[in-house]
């Protein structure tokens, strides 16, 4: 990896540091445009809520277990970074 990535990468330690889970799995499928986040595995969530800006919450026994975020890579502009 070259070192350009590992610093991209190493940005992410102290956002990842206040998540309020200890473990994130984390996976991006760029055809669909879709970031999902898991903080439980294996997860079976029972319920779920897709938020206005098209976040989809998903719960299971009451507790959130994940997070997929649909129409990802237009976040990058929102929260000021480029494309």
């Amino acid at each position: 990896m070259e070192a350009v990535e590992v610093r991209k990468a190493l940005n992410l330690v102290p956002e990842l540091l206040d998540v309020p889970y200890s473990r994130i799995w984390v996976v991006y499928d760029k055809e669909a445009d879709v970031l999902y986040l898991n903080f439980k595995k294996p997860s079976h969530a029972d319920d779920s809520e897709l938020t206005d800006d098209d976040i989809l919450i998903r719960y299971e026994k009451g507790e959130v277990i994940g997070i997929t975020v649909l129409n990802a890579s237009r976040r990058r502009a929102e929260y000021g970074r480029g494309a």
